[in-house]
């Protein structure tokens, strides 16, 4: 079985993305080792990202290209607010507001669509994951509006903003991953050969499950500990080092 290059280097960068972006979560926040897996995981998003809009582009999918766009939203977001100091903000971010707006609206068109529809899917979508997705889309234009019109985010609210983004881009990620096309982990094993050397039980339904919902229990884990502990009041988030002026 072959694969276009920009194929190996989408699965390719969203394995990297799932291993590192585990990895981050796993460390200390505001380490060494979490700085170095953060990085190496928004690098290898992006490029994900990046790839899985092409490939959308080319195979005539709409509904990933809206997914591809949100995961760089998210985790170009996310690592702006670790970049950035307390309050800062630029033109980009009036610019980046427009994304989560237009897929928030289609993913609630879209799952409105399925809703109506015979199968209850759209692009091969649940309704569920449709709404799903455009809540989150509103939830983060939301976001964004109230940090332009307060001047920034703080303290313990720009960790929290940074955190949720970057788990529910791994949360997607997660899900293309597991319940991609033709079972994806299952094809890329048996490609290489490595396949039949296993458990049947790595191949599970119920497996992939639990992988793809962990980072959203990690978010919420994340998001009380950040919002409702007294571990991050007050406390400012040098989680990757800026260059002096």
């Amino acid at each position: 079985m072959s694969y276009s290059p920009i194929l190996v280097v989408h699965i390719c960068a969203g394995s990297l993305g799932l291993l590192s972006g585990t990895a981050a979560m796993s460390f200390r926040k505001g380490s060494p080792r979490h700085v170095l897996a953060g990085k190496v995981f928004v690098a290898s998003m992006l490029t994900m990202a990046v790839g899985a809009v092409y490939l959308a582009i080319t195979r005539h999918q709409p509904n990933n290209i809206g997914g591809g766009i949100l995961t760089f939203y998210l985790i170009g977001t996310a690592w702006l607010t670790a970049r950035r100091r307390d309050g800062e903000m630029s033109r980009f971010d009036w610019v980046a507001l427009l994304i989560p707006m237009a897929n928030g609206i289609l993913g609630w068109m879209n799952g409105l669509d399925a809703l109506r529809s015979a199968t209850g899917s759209k692009y091969g979508v649940p309704a569920g994951m449709h709404l799903l997705i455009g809540t989150v889309c509103v939830l983060a234009a939301a976001g964004d509006v109230r940090m332009l019109v307060r001047g920034g985010v703080f303290g313990a609210k720009r960790i929290a903003r940074h955190l949720w983004r970057m788990c529910f881009g791994l949360f997607i990620a997660a899900g293309s991953f597991f319940f991609g096309p033709s079972n994806r982990p299952l094809r890329l094993l048996s490609t290489v050969g490595l396949g039949k050397y296993l458990s049947p039980a790595l191949f599970s339904t119920s497996l992939y499950l639990i992988l793809t919902i962990l980072p959203l229990i990690l978010l919420i884990f994340w998001l009380v500990r950040v919002r409702f502990t007294n571990a991050y009041k007050e406390k400012s988030m040098p989680l990757a080092p800026t260059s002096p002026d």
